[in-house]
């Protein structure tokens, strides 16, 4: 007759790790999607938009226009660029250390909207023009208007970004923890033992 295995024996910590793994392969595969793509527009952005003016999508709904951004949005800060990468770099770091107890899918593709995001624009501020740290973020889609009147001229990177803030918020709201728990069913005592044992 096979014995059971000891309390605290590896298979429980193996069972424990998978949906972490998941997690953050799941981050880093929605990180690196969303960097891609960003790169990928930028470059089709300067070759096909530079020396050219708003091209006109969707009736006037959307507009490409080429510009190149040294501060945040509506181009506030433009006069502090370098600040901009160290706020990214803390971002990432922030992540980074997130992703340590990451249990929830959910928040795997929130948090890696975000990275992917700030690694887009952290890439325009570290590698383009005029140096590096003070590089200035390539934008190309405005909308309702051709030169951003309406709403800053903006990057799938900062779409990335809005998209990964507002599920973490929306995730937030509805009690989706990061270890893949639920906030409501801990309060209202639903949680299993083994739950509970997870959270602690």
């Amino acid at each position: 007759m096979t014995a059971a295995p000891p309390a605290g024996s590896g298979t429980t910590e193996s069972g424990a790790g998978t949906p972490r793994r998941k997690a953050a392969g799941l981050l880093l595969g929605v990180a690196l999607a969303s960097l891609v793509a960003d790169l990928v527009t930028k470059q089709l952005a300067l070759s096909e938009l530079t020396g050219r003016g708003p091209v006109s999508l969707l009736g006037g709904a959307v507009y490409l226009s080429l510009t190149r951004n040294s501060g945040a949005a509506w181009s506030i800060g433009s006069d502090h660029t370098w600040v901009f990468p160290l706020i990214t770099i803390g971002v990432i770091a922030w992540i980074g250390w997130m992703a340590l107890r990451l249990r929830s899918l959910p928040w795997a593709v929130s948090l890696g909207l975000v990275l992917g995001g700030a690694l887009g624009n952290l890439t325009d501020r570290v590698f383009r023009a005029p140096g590096h740290f003070v590089g200035h973020v390539v934008d190309m889609i405005s909308l309702f208007d051709p030169y951003g009147q309406v709403w800053p001229v903006f990057n799938l990177a900062d779409s990335s970004l809005v998209c990964g803030v507002l599920l973490a918020v929306f995730l937030e709201l509805t009690g989706r923890q990061r270890d893949g728990s639920r906030a409501t069913a801990a309060r209202s005592g639903d949680e299993t033992p083994a739950e509970q044992r997870e959270r602690a």
